[in-house]
């Protein structure tokens, strides 16, 4: 489960969706949520600022985990804004009919073999292919 491999540290080649974020947050922070945050809109980095705002009464488990949380998805963000730089060099060799980001990417994601590593791991950092 996500919750395991973002609290292990393993989490240096993992990233998570927003969705799974969601989960894991719903899961090790809804009594805290429900209890110090109740009808804060989830939108919007609010429920984190709560969170953090009431940092002091919030379990340890729920802190741990929205510190993995936030590190991954801004991991996944960082690696969304590198990935066309990283995988430069690939592209241009597997994907050389493909014009525009969207049909670069797609060309990338679908190769069955990717052998330039470092572009493989921006790619499912990115959260746009399990490696």
């Amino acid at each position: 489960m996500v919750t395991s491999i973002a609290m292990t540290g393993t989490a240096q080649a993992q990233t998570i969706s927003y969705a799974d974020a969601m989960t894991t947050l719903a899961d090790a922070c809804g009594s805290d949520i429900n209890k110090l945050c109740k009808g804060v809109n989830l939108g919007g980095g609010q429920i984190a600022a709560c969170l953090e705002q009431h940092r002091d009464s919030v379990s340890a488990k729920c802190v741990s985990t929205l510190t993995a949380v936030m590190t991954s998805i801004e991991k996944r963000l960082n690696a969304q804004a590198k990935v066309f730089k990283t995988c430069e060099a690939p592209a241009k060799h597997y994907c050389q009919g493909a014009v525009g980001d969207a049909n670069i990417l797609h060309c990338l994601v679908r190769l069955e073999r990717l052998d330039d590593a470092t572009c493989a791991q921006a790619i499912a950092d990115a959260g746009w292919r399990a490696d």
